[in-house]
């Protein structure tokens, strides 16, 4: 027992995404009833976990901060697809990317970054973190917030929506604010990104663990994009269960979006609850603004060139509940990174606001 108990352990990462990517082509044209349901729904969270483990081992070879980018830019391929297919099967393309990418936001600055935070500081009192990185990333975030999801509220356009033009735009700032980040958090300033040390130094979280052999990192790597590739189909097989589940127990349909940014961030809620616990907080912060900053970079550049060929309007403005909620974050965000260290307050506090986004979204 023993024997198949740790044979389990260590080869269920490779076995699962297998067996979702067989499932995924099995019951691809089969209608779905409730045993099948199940059965897709077991899998597809085991298949999320699997991409966890794999990614992680992946950040491990190649450390910090290029291990958060690895995982955030996994998570956003999802996102992205995840749109994408329910966009071209005739849902509200608009509604829904605007939906998804301010419910990935708000799950990773308040939900992960909240968590993070208790965790980090349950066992100490207090939490540290390099105030440079964590404050450069919030900043990159909030400028492409406000310009692709609040700017088009406020345009003169009809609607809370971009005219070609000014979405063109609002791409390319995407991207460039987006390349700009990871140039500086990869090469320019990449000790700003560093765990850092209860002497407020940075260090590298991995410098006393043996990395991964190459072998390994390269299997983990294409493990890693199947898992992806069965979330993906897994999901879009899903979604008709999760919308028809979400009329029959009086949720708005705008709550789809909430659904998808917390299925596509479970992997990253789960890096950064695990880094937390072995305080290494840096890195939790990491994921959680690198996973918001590529929802939004990368994000709404892939939706504005998908619209080209997709019918109906790109409604990508924020409603007035939704811009107070996310001001709110901003500045919390902001008294949260300016000292370099947090207790469980903060961390609190964060939840709280998570708390109201999600009661906002059931109760508009």
């Amino acid at each position: 027992m023993k024997a198949v108990a740790a044979w389990s352990v260590r080869f269920w990462p490779i076995v699962v995404p297998v067996v979702g990517i067989v499932l995924l082509v099995a019951v691809w044209n089969v209608p779905f009833g409730p045993v099948l349901i199940t059965v897709v729904s077991i899998v597809l969270a085991g298949t999320v976990l699997a991409a966890v483990q794999h990614a992680e081992v992946v950040a491990h070879k190649v450390g910090e901060p290029f291990g958060s980018l690895v995982l955030a830019v996994a998570v956003t391929v999802i996102e992205v697809a995840l749109i994408v297919t329910l966009m071209t099967s005739g849902k509200d393309a608009g509604t829904l990317a605007r939906d998804t990418v301010f419910s990935a936001v708000m799950i990773t600055m308040n939900g992960i970054v909240g968590l993070s935070l208790l965790l980090g500081a349950s066992r100490r009192g207090t939490t540290s973190f390099n105030a440079e990185g964590t404050g450069a990333a919030l900043a990159t975030v909030t400028a492409l917030a406000t310009l692709t999801l609040v700017l088009p509220t406020f345009t003169e356009t009809a609607g809370p929506q971009f005219s070609p033009g000014q979405l063109v735009f609002a791409a390319i700032a995407s991207v460039a604010l987006y390349a700009m980040f990871v140039f500086t958090q990869t090469v320019a300033h990449r000790d700003f990104f560093l765990p850092v040390k209860s002497n407020g130094r940075p260090h590298d979280e991995d410098s006393h663990a043996e990395a991964p052999s190459t072998r390994t990192a390269v299997v983990s790597v294409v493990l890693l994009l199947v898992a992806l590739v069965a979330v993906v189909g897994l999901s879009k097989l899903e979604s008709p269960s999760i919308e028809r589940g979400i009329a029959a127990i009086g949720f708005p349909q705008s709550f789809v979006g909430v659904v998808i940014a917390l299925l596509v961030l479970l992997p990253e809620g789960i890096s950064a609850a695990k880094a937390a616990a072995r305080n290494r907080v840096q890195t939790s912060l990491n994921l959680a603004l690198g996973s918001a900053m590529a929802s939004i970079g990368l994000t709404i550049p892939s939706i504005a060139i998908a619209s080209i060929w997709l019918t109906g309007p790109l409604l990508l403005g924020l409603g007035a509940s939704q811009i107070v909620l996310l001001i709110l974050t901003v500045i919390v965000s902001v008294l949260t990174v300016v000292p370099g260290r947090a207790t469980r307050l903060q961390g609190g506090v964060h939840l709280v606001l998570f708390a109201a986004f999600i009661f906002l979204a059931i109760v508009p």
